[in-house]
């Protein structure tokens, strides 16, 4: 039996549309554990990258700890959080966090040291203030680079929220749990479909963002 039938089998099975088990709810579920940590990780990441990035300091300590971020393993950070705390969601955040957050960081510092710096002096020599030079002159030139910072995050949660199955919470990562345990390979290959789908579609979103937010002479000089 090949993918496809597994697909197909298990996307024609009218039992895995309904109940607490069904694709509805653990999608739901999955993009909920996604959003959080996304937002946790932008919230910790693009000040500190923003503000560092705007002053020109901290670049090597940024790319130490995205380093250390990157190296470390979320399976493993994930074990050690739940003997540490138990299980919950805090444990499965955690790893989901400290895995979003370097790419969050070292994008946000390097588009801010990548802006042209005559419109910056420019703005300080009208006597703007640091905050306005900031977000007026600084962010929305910055922002495709932000942006696509943020996406490399958002995609790499969406693809690593499946461990919150091992500490028995919900998401697509059920499907893929269950289905190992089981020996149902239709359920193990339709979960996966489902990651890899929603992985392109937080794709489409960021270029659907990207296409609202950013200016379209940025958009066309970058």
């Amino acid at each position: 039996m090949n993918v496809l039938h597994f697909i197909n089998a298990f996307f024609s099975d009218a039992t895995h549309w309904k109940g607490y088990d069904g694709i509805p709810t653990r999608l739901v579920e999955h993009i909920q554990y996604s959003l959080m940590a996304l937002a946790l990780a932008a919230a910790i990441g693009l000040p500190v990258g923003l503000l560092t990035g705007h002053y020109g300091r901290g670049g090597n300590a940024l790319a130490l700890i995205a380093t250390a971020g990157r190296a470390l393993p979320s399976f493993g950070l994930l074990v050690l959080m739940v003997i540490l705390l138990g299980f919950g969601k805090t444990p499965v955040m955690i790893p989901l966090v400290v895995l979003a957050v370097p790419p969050i960081l070292i994008t946000s510092y390097e588009a801010m040291r990548s802006v042209d710096p005559s419109p910056v002096d420019a703005a300080r020599g009208m006597g703007m203030s640091e905050s306005r030079v900031l977000f007026q002159v600084e962010l929305p030139v910055a922002l495709p680079l932000i942006l696509s910072g943020l996406r490399s995050a958002a995609i790499q949660i969406v693809s690593t929220a499946t461990i919150a199955a091992y500490v028995s919470l919900g998401g697509l990562g059920r499907y893929i749990v269950d289905g190992l345990y089981q020996h149902d390979y239709e359920k193990v290959v339709g979960g996966a479909a489902l990651v890899a789908v929603l992985a392109l579609a937080t794709l489409a979103v960021f270029w659907a963002v990207a296409r609202v937010t950013v200016s379209p002479g940025v958009r066309h000089g970058g």
